[in-house]
């Protein structure tokens, strides 16, 4: 039995996210959880002919802790979403409360969950995730993950070009650093299978996987952000994490977690200077079962990238570190 659930269920992301959740054959229990309308979105996906059980919960009556109550993945898309002329640091003070208290919220009522974190800024919501779970007792970094899951998929679709995969998703791109400008790192050099790209259009190419999420918001017209696709990117990473759960091997994507607390993780860590970092995770049963070091063969343009993410992603660490310290969660 796997029970998953979504936390901020009723928004942009989270709609579309509980769709493919509640579509996948893997999933036995499904459980939403808002603070608005999640009855009524749990209503109309209950109609859907897939095995899972679906419920939908409102902050009243216990809501939050019959949500998670028996959890073992929870995903959380929570919070506002960025309009134009915003970064993802305007966004801060509004998500990292609402991911305080969701995440105090597991620590309470499912700790052993696996905990998928997409409300951004992800630099930063992350490290908050952590020092609440820390704070609660409860933190296993191998259960953790900032999903950057995005990137990828960006950066798989951006070079089809390039790449000539009629399947974009059949190319293997490392994108490494953080989730927000640029702080993410695409390492086209460690391309599978290889490509060439022209080197008039590599710079072009770094900058949109890096601000792929511009595009859509200003193509949205003030309507909103990358919502369709990030909701795409985290049914994908917690597909990747409940098949590595019931026993699949091999199975590797990218994601933010704590890297001392993690196999393989160490050594990335003393190599970047920062404790938090999107590497490639092979995942295993019990979360993150390796940190896949791919800094070791980067190019003289990819290391320069990484110097200024890695400058970027201490600034970002810190200030969810710090909020956590600094402020009061919500009662």
């Amino acid at each position: 039995m796997v029970k998953a659930v979504v936390l901020g269920a009723s928004g942009g992301i989270g709609q579309p996210l509980s769709l493919l959740l509640k579509a996948s054959p893997l999933i036995d229990e499904l459980s939403l959880y808002d603070v608005v309308n999640t009855p009524g979105v749990a209503a109309d996906l209950s109609h859907i002919s897939s095995p899972a059980k679906i419920t939908g919960y409102l902050p009243a009556d216990d809501g939050l802790k019959k949500a998670l109550t028996g959890a073992d993945i929870v995903v959380i898309p929570a919070g506002i979403p960025r309009k134009p002329g915003m970064t993802r640091d305007d966004l801060f003070k509004v998500n990292a409360g609402i991911v305080q208290t969701l995440v105090k919220g597991i620590a309470e009522f499912s700790p052993k969950a696996f905990v998928l974190i997409i409300s951004n800024p992800v630099n930063s919501t992350v490290p908050i995730a952590a020092e609440v779970l820390k704070a609660a007792g409860v933190f296993d970094p191998k259960r953790l993950f900032g999903v950057t899951t995005l990137d990828v998929v960006r950066a798989e679709t951006f070079v089809q070009e390039y790449s000539g995969q009629k399947d974009p998703s059949q190319t293997t791109i490392p994108v490494v650093g953080g989730h927000s400008g640029d702080t993410i790192v695409p390492l086209f050099s460690q391309a599978k299978p290889a490509f060439e790209i022209p080197a008039d259009k590599y710079d072009a190419l770094v900058n949109r996987v890096q601000f792929g999420g511009d595009e859509v918001v200003k193509a949205k017209d003030g309507a909103g952000s990358a919502t369709l696709s990030m909701a795409y990117a985290g049914f994908r990473f917690a597909e990747s994490v409940i098949k590595a759960v019931k026993g699949t091997k091999g199975i590797v994507e990218p994601s933010f977690v704590y890297l001392p607390g993690v196999p393989g993780g160490e050594a990335i860590s003393k190599t970047t200077g920062v404790e938090f970092f999107s590497v490639p995770i092979e995942l295993g049963p019990e979360g993150v079962a390796n940190a896949v070091n791919v800094l070791e063969n980067t190019t003289e343009t990819e290391k320069k990238l990484l110097e200024v993410a890695v400058k970027g992603l201490k600034t970002n660490i810190e200030k969810g570190i710090d909020f956590v310290k600094n402020t009061p969660p919500k009662l």
